[in-house]
C-alpha cells in the first residue's frame, strides 16, 4: 500500500525504448507518474534474438501489468523439454523442464522484438519518442534536463538511464569506461521454424570444442539459432557478409543442419556481438539520476537473468517512488534493494560463462545441491514479498 499520498516524482525521463525502458515506464504511470521513454532508434524494427522468461522476471511482469504473462504465452513458447548435444548430433541426454510445476511460472522463450511489441502496445504512442539519442543531461536540485542529438532537451523530476551495456548516461554519470569482453564472440537470427532440428517445446543445447549452439522455438512460427565461441579476437565484422562468413567458417566442422541453418540465413539477420559484463558498483544513483537494466548491472548469458533481473528493476524502482518519503530516499531504498542482489547473479553468471565451454559432466551432489540452491533463490523472487530482499546463504559477499 502507498505510505505517501503521491509519488514523490511527477515526470521521469527513461533512455532508452528496449525492454527495461517500456516495463518501467509501464509501471511508473500505472503509479501515476508520467514517465516518458526517449528512443534513438527512427523506429521499431523487427530485430534481436530469442530470449528466455524466467519465473522471477515473469512474476515482476505480471506485478507491472497483470495479465501481461497470459498474452506472453500465447506469442512465445512454454519450454517442456531440455536436450543437450554433441557437435556432431549426438544426444548426450534429456531432461524435462519442471519449472511451472516447481516456481508457479514457466520458462518462455520469445523473439526480443515480439517482446517489445507487446511492452510498447501497453503505453500511449504519445510518451515513446523515437529518433532522440543522449548525449547529454544537467542535474540541480529541483530538476535534471536532458539533452538530445536532435537538439532537443527534456525536462524531468527523475532521469532512469535504461540504455543498455554501453550506456551513455552511465558513461556520463559513472565513467567507468568500456565493458568487459569476457572471451566469447556471438552470432544469432531469428528464422523460420524448422520442425526436423526443433521440437515445438524443446530447448536444444549443443556442445563441441570451445564453442556452444543454442537452438529455441520463438513463437509465432520463429526459432531462434545462436552460436558462441571463445575467441581472443573480439572484433567485429564490418558487413553482415563478413559476420557471416566468419560464423560459417567457425562452426564448418559441426553436423551438416547446423551448418545449413547458418548458410541458409540471411546475412542481414543474423546479429554479431561480443559477449560483455561491467564488475558490479556500489552505488547506481547520483542526485536526480540512476539506472537499470543493463546499464546498471550487464551480466554474462549464462544464467539466462540479464532481462529478469531487469523487470526486477522495473517493478522496484516503481514501488521506490511510489512508497517513499522523498526522492532521495526512494533512491537510496532502490540501490539497497537491487545492487546486492544483481551482483551477486552478475558474478554467478561470469562464472558461468566459463563453464559453459567444458564438456558435460555428472555433478557431484554437493555442486548439483549448490546449484539448486541458487537457482532456487533467483527463481523464488517474489514482488509482492519481503522475502525478495534476501540475499543467498544470508551472505553481502559476491
Amino acid at each position: 500500500m502507498r505510505k505517501t499520498p503521491k509519488p514523490v516524482v511527477e515526470k521521469v525521463a527513461i533512455i532508452g525504448a528496449g525492454l527495461g525502458g517500456l516495463a518501467t515506464a509501464i509501471a511508473l504511470r500505472k503509479q501515476g507518474i508520467d514517465a516518458h521513454v526517449y528512443e534513438k532508434a527512427r523506429e521499431f524494427s523487427p530485430v534481436g534474438a530469442g530470449l528466455g522468461l524466467l519465473p522471477n522476471g515473469l512474476r515482476c511482469l505480471d506485478g507491472i501489468k497483470p495479465g501481461i504473462v497470459i498474452t506472453l504465452k500465447s506469442a512465445g513458447c512454454q519450454v517442456k523439454k531440455l536436450t543437450f548435444k554433441t557437435s556432431t548430433g549426438e544426444t548426450i541426454m534429456t531432461s524435462e523442464n519442471t519449472m511451472m510445476a516447481k516456481y508457479g511460472q514457466p520458462l518462455l522463450t520469445i523473439w526480443w522484438w515480439r517482446l517489445q511489441q507487446i511492452l510498447a502496445s501497453y503505453l500511449p504512442s504519445e510518451v515513446i519518442h523515437l529518433n532522440y539519442r543522449c548525449i547529454g543531461f544537467e542535474q540541480n536540485e529541483t530538476t535534471v534536463i536532458t539533452h538530445f542529438e536532435n537538439g532537443k532537451t527534456a525536462q524531468a523530476d527523475l532521469l532512469i538511464g535504461a540504455d543498455g551495456v554501453k550506456s551513455t548516461v552511465r558513461h556520463i554519470l559513472i565513467g567507468d569506461g568500456e565493458p568487459r569482453y569476457i572471451g566469447s564472440m556471438s552470432w544469432r537470427a531469428v528464422v523460420e521454424h524448422k520442425d526436423k532440428l526443433l521440437q515445438p517445446d524443446e530447448v536444444i543445447l549443443m556442445k563441441g570444442e570451445k564453442s556452444i549452439v543454442y537452438l529455441l522455438n520463438c513463437g509465432e512460427g520463429n526459432m531462434n539459432w545462436l552460436a558462441r565461441k571463445l575467441l581472443p579476437d573480439s572484433s567485429l565484422s564490418l558487413s553482415a557478409a563478413e559476420a557471416k562468413s566468419r560464423v560459417i567458417k567457425e562452426f564448418a566442422n559441426w553436423i551438416e543442419p547446423i551448418r545449413e541453418l547458418i548458410e541458409g540465413t540471411d546475412a542481414k539477420r543474423i546479429l554479431e556481438g561480443q559477449i560483455c559484463d561491467r564488475l558490479p558498483l556500489k552505488k547506481w544513483s547520483y542526485g536526480r539520476v540512476t539506472l537499470l537494466g543493463d546499464a546498471a548491472h550487464p551480466m554474462a548469458p549464462s544464467a539466462g537473468q540479464g532481462a529478469n533481473t531487469t523487470f526486477e528493476d522495473a517493478y522496484e524502482i516503481s514501488e521506490c517512488l511510489g512508497n517513499s518519503s522523498d526522492l532521495k530516499t526512494a533512491l537510496t531504498n532502490y540501490d539497497n534493494r537491487r545492487i546486492q542482489r544483481t551482483a551477486i547473479i552478475q558474478s554467478h553468471s561470469a562464472e558461468g560463462e566459463k563453464r559453459y565451454y567444458k564438456p558435460i559432466q555428472p555433478t557431484n551432489q554437493q555442486s548439483q545441491q549448490e546449484r539448486e540452491e541458487f537457482q532456487n533463490w533467483v527463481y523464488d523472487y517474489n514482488p509482492s514479498s519481503k522475502s525478495r530482499l534476501k540475499l543467498w546463504k544470508e551472505t553481502l559477499a559476491v
